[in-house]
């Protein structure tokens, strides 16, 4: 008999949406559809990272198939996650794709600025994008296509520095030129005051692969003076951590690029998370309006390695 306590989903994997047969067996077991679990509703969870065949049985038996859980539907997750199979079983169970959430990104609205932009079949003019919207779509893409050799990030530390030239930041910086230094790809207790900077189209990339010192505050305030710079640790333990300062001033601080858009975000952010998702290293150079054309800057062959001033770059200026 199925517990009010457990709802019938205890000890649930949370890879199980996959398996018809398990979520079956638990609704006619009495697990209810409509109960939250994993941090979500089940029907949300199948429509992410589930089956079709869960979607549709979840979906018949729920209350609501446009229920919101955090702002969006189940279809608007389905979208997101770039599942179109899913969508559609949602679609043919009612769900509406054009109900408005997220900073006015419906779920057919957002389909339009991913892989799938015909898949509920809009009229033409329908719903579509603003010229930005669909330029920051485009360049998504190419980004994201351009930074598609980037090797392994766990611990790699960036600031991605708008309008200003690598000779610049080592000026801001008051940086030593390190000559024919060669990191070892290895080892992850090198030099912490050893920083790359590289040119690239829209500013600089200063990179750091062992470690966290471009996102220091007291890196990125003089980074950032007259402009903006979002940095970037991808933490080993616990994922990764970003930052937006301008003009010398911190405007956010503990930032999870690449991460999932919250309801109450901006029309803007809400893009950006949908473009940029699980590509933390493209985001933040987007959101500086860098436009890289390789992975150089980050882990391969920068233009100059610098060696930062011995001070406590935890204090800002």
């Amino acid at each position: 008999m199925v517990t009010a306590k457990g709802n019938g989903w205890a000890g649930l994997s949370y890879w199980a949406w996959s398996d018809y047969d398990q979520i079956r067996a638990r609704l006619d077991a009495g697990a209810d559809p409509n109960a939250p679990v994993w941090g979500s509703r089940p029907l949300h969870a199948a429509a992410e990272r589930g089956s079709p065949e869960v979607v549709a049985e979840l979906a018949r038996r729920v209350e609501d198939p446009d229920a919101e859980y955090e702002g969006r539907t189940a279809l608007w997750l389905a979208v997101y996650a770039n599942r179109p199979d899913n969508a559609r079983a949602l679609v043919a169970a009612g769900a509406d794709p054009r109900r408005p959430m997220m900073a006015g990104w419906s779920p057919a609205r957002l389909s339009l600025a991913g892989p799938n932009p015909d898949l509920f079949g809009l009229e033409p003019g329908e719903l579509e994008l603003s010229p930005d919207e669909a330029a920051a779509s485009a360049e998504g893409r190419r980004l994201i296509a351009a930074l598609s050799t980037l090797d392994f990030t766990e611990g790699l530390g960036l600031a991605a520095v708008a309008g200003i030239s690598a000779a610049e930041a080592a000026q801001r910086l008051e940086a030593e030129l390190v000559e024919g230094f060669e990191p070892d790809p290895y080892a992850f207790d090198q030099d912490m005051r050893l920083v790359a900077a590289t040119d690239v189209p829209g500013g600089c990339v200063i990179s750091q692969p062992w470690g966290y010192a471009p996102q220091m505050p007291g890196v990125t305030a003089r980074l950032s003076a007259g402009t903006v710079c979002y940095g970037l640790y991808a933490n080993p333990k616990s994922g990764n951590q970003g930052s937006i300062i301008r003009d010398g001033v911190i405007e956010g601080w503990d930032l999870h690029p690449g991460g999932d858009p919250y309801a109450d975000d901006s029309a803007e952010e809400v893009l950006a998370a949908y473009l940029y998702q699980r590509h933390a290293v493209a985001y933040c150079c987007a959101y500086a309006g860098l436009r890289l054309t390789d992975s150089r800057s980050i882990n391969g062959k920068p233009d100059r390695w610098l060696r930062l001033p011995e001070r406590d770059h935890w204090k800002q200026p």
